[in-house]
């Protein structure tokens, strides 16, 4: 032990930063969906939300940030899926589970689409679905969220 030691209190106190639910101030992205992946597109989203492109961020506190989606109807899947996924919900009644192809979908609700996938990659908690309420899905180019100040960001 010929090396001096640092045995003061600094020195072994390393400070962890912790956001607080006040400090955030989040702002609004606009990402257009046209053209894009669904899964690799949904995956960034959630980053967004949950605040994951931030230094800050913090598991259990919203540090995230706003999103607006545009052009839901233009996103695109790879593979067969655009023939072979289905979309499953029960009705509560008996034999009520109701199977929706994804091209029936995509004509009747796209904006569903990117909401399902972004919604199932989050996390199934309170915290998740606070984050989920600052997501707007839009299947135009228009929307009406002028207000917010988006910035728009190309993934």
């Amino acid at each position: 032990m010929s090396e001096k030691q640092n045995n003061s209190p600094e020195a072994q106190q390393t400070k962890t930063f912790i956001l607080k639910g006040k400090e955030n101030q989040p702002k609004w992205f606009i990402l257009d969906a046209s053209g894009k992946t669904l899964g690799r597109f949904a995956a960034e989203v959630t980053k967004i939300l949950r605040g994951k492109h931030k230094p800050t961020f913090t598991t259990f506190v919203d540090g995230g940030d706003g999103v607006i989606v545009i052009n839901a109807d233009k996103i695109r899947v790879t593979g067969a899926k655009e023939a072979q996924k289905v979309y499953r919900y029960y009705t509560g009644s008996m034999s009520g589970l109701r199977e929706v192809p994804y091209r029936t979908m995509k004509a009747r609700k796209p904006e569903y689409i990117v909401e399902h996938a972004i919604k199932g990659m989050m996390p199934h908690s309170r915290l998740a679905n606070a984050q989920l309420k600052k997501l707007r899905i839009f299947a135009g180019e228009e929307h009406n969220l002028a207000a917010q100040k988006p910035i728009k960001a190309n993934i």
